[in-house]
């Protein structure tokens, strides 16, 4: 019995090393194009003519950022980036929770076509709406603003949010609905004070989507952005290249400046992430 039950015991033990091995292979695998890119973002450019994409510089030059920050006009682009993400993250998450709380918690005709319309949001590529969002754009000036990629944002996004927001409001019970409304709360009052307080996971866990698909979108920016005073992160850099070369070391530097403020938005919202994701889509 003792034998056995060392014998159990020690296959258990094996199968957890082999289990956390494996996740250490892929973290590892996950991990090394990040430690490409900061080797990379220190080096000079003779670096990349003496020894391979891999080596180590034998002399580190910090002084990339700061010429990666001055090159990319990146003072500018971070600012319109910022800009972007504080008027369409709260406007998009308080347009999305309205539309799912209606969803998930009142009854009305033609609830469930109403939900399908929004699914089938998802299945729109945003490509096939580039030519026409470009032709409105342009005959309601508001080309080369940042409105101009604000409200695509928004609008793209609604068909997610709704779908992983009803799917919460779902879980929480309702006989805090039905207490409410005893005590004489309006659908406001519901939706303000005990729904969307009891949401913050899958409200964080949307911050972080929304906030990183803001930040790094591209496509969109590159169309309906066409003034320096106006343009995103992306595209600044596109600024770390010219005719005939590119500048790999800034490149680099560029794209660990502008992953930055996507990395501090997830250690803060983190602890909700799995668990929003998770609740948001169980149950439809």
């Amino acid at each position: 019995m003792t034998l056995s039950g060392k014998t159990l015991g020690e296959h258990r033990t094996s199968r957890m090393s082999a289990f956390y091995a494996l996740v250490a292979v892929i973290a590892a695998l996950w991990f090394f194009p990040v430690i490409l890119i900061v080797i990379t973002s220190l080096k000079s450019n003779a670096d990349f003519y003496v020894g391979s994409i891999f080596s180590i510089p034998r002399v580190l030059h910090f002084e990339n950022f700061q010429e990666a920050w001055r090159v990319g006009r990146m003072s500018q682009y971070f600012k319109n980036s910022v800009l972007v993400c504080l008027i369409k993250i709260p406007i998009g998450l308080v347009l999305n929770s309205m539309a799912a709380f209606g969803l998930a918690k009142m009854r009305f005709r033609f609830e469930r076509p109403f939900f399908v319309f929004f699914l089938l949001g998802m299945m729109l590529p945003i490509h096939v709406a580039l030519v026409p969002l470009t032709i409105l754009l342009n005959k309601t000036h508001m080309l080369d603003t940042l409105w101009a990629v604000i409200i695509p944002y928004i609008g793209f996004y609604i068909p997610f949010s709704v779908f992983l927001l009803r799917g919460y409001f779902r879980t929480i019970p309702p006989e805090l609905d039905d207490a409410a409304r005893i005590d004489g709360c309006s659908d406001f009052v519901r939706y303000w004070r005990i729904i969307l307080p009891l949401a913050l996971p899958v409200l964080a866990t949307l911050i972080i989507l929304d906030f990183l698909g803001s930040w790094n979108e591209f496509l969109m920016a590159l169309l309906f952005l066409r003034t320096d005073q106006h343009r995103t992160l992306p595209l600044g850099l596109m600024n770390y290249r010219d005719r005939y070369v590119s500048r790999y070391n800034l490149i680099a530097s560029g794209v660990l400046i502008s992953a930055g403020p996507v990395t501090l938005v997830y250690l803060i919202f983190q602890r909700y992430f799995i668990k929003g994701v998770t609740a948001g889509s169980l149950k439809g």
